[in-house]
């Protein structure tokens, strides 16, 4: 009897967990909705503060007024090609930077003497500010895409490159002996004990690096660019025209943000196995 009555139970808290974690939950349209509250709120102050003119309009002007340059933007189709031509930039740079932050993360990760070769030198890199590369970088490969997708690659690399190693560096090493005692070959230990050992660490750096892609992508498009979403930045400056740079700004966080969250959204398929912390609320 005990045994039918713990089955029954057990079904019905899985049921419920799958209920509760499904997208028709309401719980998961109150979530959304609570992260809309903050935005909506600081939108209603800002509109009413730009009304009441506790702010003056060439600094900062109502959303209604940059909802309205949005528009304009849109309808004439121009807005459409400075959205695609920075998306294509940023994860060009994203695939390069992960690419070969990853070959040298295992390298340094696996073997001591290159750490002692590679992780000096890019730790001083890493120091270096963005806007330092660019002159180099216009000097090595002129103002074409090629610079472009490089200088945003430099800003994935780095958190890309450190989360793995540390990721690598900090599997237990109980697990590794355990496999040495299963006769396990190098590269069965580094796919079944390594690789998901170290995966939390390494989608928390590639979540860090595509942040940082769209963060170097303005200094990315300093460089003679005559089309992206930091072009239309630069231009709304040049053109004493702040619409058009809150424009490119909030464009620029709704685009990171929803990149943020499929790779947030990989991470918690990826991490499924995980005994995680459940928080209250």
């Amino acid at each position: 009897m005990a045994k039918v009555s713990n089955q029954v139970s057990s079904s019905y808290f899985s049921r419920k967990e799958h209920w509760e974690s499904s997208r028709w939950h309401p719980r998961r349209y109150g979530r959304i909705w609570l992260g809309c509250l903050l935005p909506a709120l600081i939108v209603v102050f800002w509109e009413f503060a730009s009304r009441q003119g506790l702010v003056e309009a060439y600094q900062l002007p109502a959303p209604t007024v940059i909802l309205t340059k949005l528009i304009e933007l849109t309808q004439s189709g121009e807005l459409a090609g400075h959205i695609y031509i920075t998306v294509y930039r940023v994860f060009a740079g994203f695939l390069l930077g992960s690419v070969v932050a990853i070959i040298l993360a295992v390298l340094v990760g696996f073997w001591r003497k290159a750490e002692y070769i590679f992780d000096p030198i890019i730790q001083a890199f890493r120091s270096i500010p963005s806007l330092a590369w660019v002159p180099l970088f216009i000097l090595w490969m002129g103002i074409g895409e090629s610079s472009k997708i490089t200088m945003i690659s430099v800003g994935v690399f780095f958190p890309v490159y450190l989360n793995l190693v540390s990721g690598i560096l900090t599997v237990d090493r109980k697990l590794i002996e355990v496999g040495k005692m299963y006769k396990l070959s190098f590269l069965q230990q580094v796919w079944r004990i390594v690789l998901p050992a170290s995966l939390p660490s390494f989608l928390i750096g590639l979540r860090s690096g595509l942040g940082l892609g769209w963060m170097f992508v303005v200094a990315a498009e300093l460089m003679g660019a005559s089309q992206g979403l930091g072009y239309l930045l630069v231009l709304g400056q040049n053109t004493l025209s702040p619409e058009t740079i809150l424009v490119s700004i909030v464009l620029f966080a709704i685009i990171g943000k929803l990149s943020d969250w499929v790779l947030k959204l990989l991470e918690a398929r990826l991490l499924r196995w995980q005994d995680r912390f459940v928080r209250g609320g």
